[in-house]
């Protein structure tokens, strides 16, 4: 009991961080179980596909009620990405869990470095309140679309995490859609991607029940609380405090990967 309670709460503040710094649970989850509560690293990916198909309908419903995301642009991307997911996961099975290991901490890293970026500069499209998907031009590059697509599909389902570190970039700095509607139609898709690999991971056995269920219900109450509390709290803090948090974990994974089997 003690075990799930801990398991509760870590998911309870990884959905509090993920919907206040608009990052997916699975960069949180993932080294919560692994580290934390000594999953293996591909069972932990597996809950965590879980839990990021549970709770990105609450982020989901909210851009698409706002008219922020791209619809027809997630639909056409979701094609992609499903394939890649189930890609992926087929892979995960078949790589060393030392190297896994190496790959998370490789995309923690990435992930603290994006956000230093744009604590230093940040986007001007991240300030345009107003701006809806219907206000955009059309995306371009749609080919490009698809092909990184594929691939944000295979990393989402290696690492057990929603694929944003790799569509938001792609979609906003590829295809020319502004920031603010890349994120949104991001997370429509995420839902769809996690769940493609994460059936792969489910039939191969490897999404513990037990682990999964107090995991799952701490990130979605996380992410409520989150979602609904983050214009009384001071980001630029609370990303910097993240940005350690990353870093920190980024080592404790690559020491898992180098370390002797």
């Amino acid at each position: 009991m003690e075990t799930w309670l801990l398991m509760l709460a870590g998911g309870f503040a990884a959905g509090v961080f993920g919907s206040l710094l608009g990052l997916g649970g699975g960069v949180l989850i993932v080294p919560l179980l692994t580290l934390g509560f000594n999953l293996p690293l591909r069972d932990a990916v597996g809950v965590s596909l879980a839990c990021v198909v549970a709770t990105s309908a609450i982020g989901a419903a909210t851009f698409l009620e706002r008219r922020i995301a791209d619809l027809r642009l997630a639909m056409f991307l979701e094609l992609f990405t499903a394939a890649g997911a189930i890609a992926g996961g087929l892979i995960a099975f078949a790589l060393d869990e030392q190297l896994l290991a190496g790959l998370f901490a490789l995309m923690l890293l990435y992930v603290a470095t994006t956000m230093v970026r744009r604590a230093l500069r940040p986007d001007p499209a991240e300030a345009a309140a107003n701006e809806t998907a219907d206000t955009v031009p059309e995306p371009r590059n749609l080919p490009l679309g698809a092909g990184g697509a594929v691939f944000g599909g295979v990393i989402s389902a290696l690492l057990g995490i929603g694929g944003g570190v790799v569509m938001v970039p792609l979609i906003h700095l590829g295809m020319g859609v502004p920031l603010r509607v890349a994120t949104a139609t991001s997370t429509v898709m995420i839902a769809v991607t996690a769940a493609a690999s994460a059936i792969v991971y489910l039939v191969r056995g490897a999404i513990d029940p037990y682990v999964l269920g107090p995991t799952a219900v701490g990130v979605f109450v996380g992410a409520l609380v989150g979602s609904r509390n983050a214009q009384r709290i001071d980001l630029r803090v609370l990303r910097l405090l993240f940005i350690v948090v990353l870093a920190y974990t980024a080592v404790l994974m690559v020491n898992r990967a180098v370390a002797p089997t």
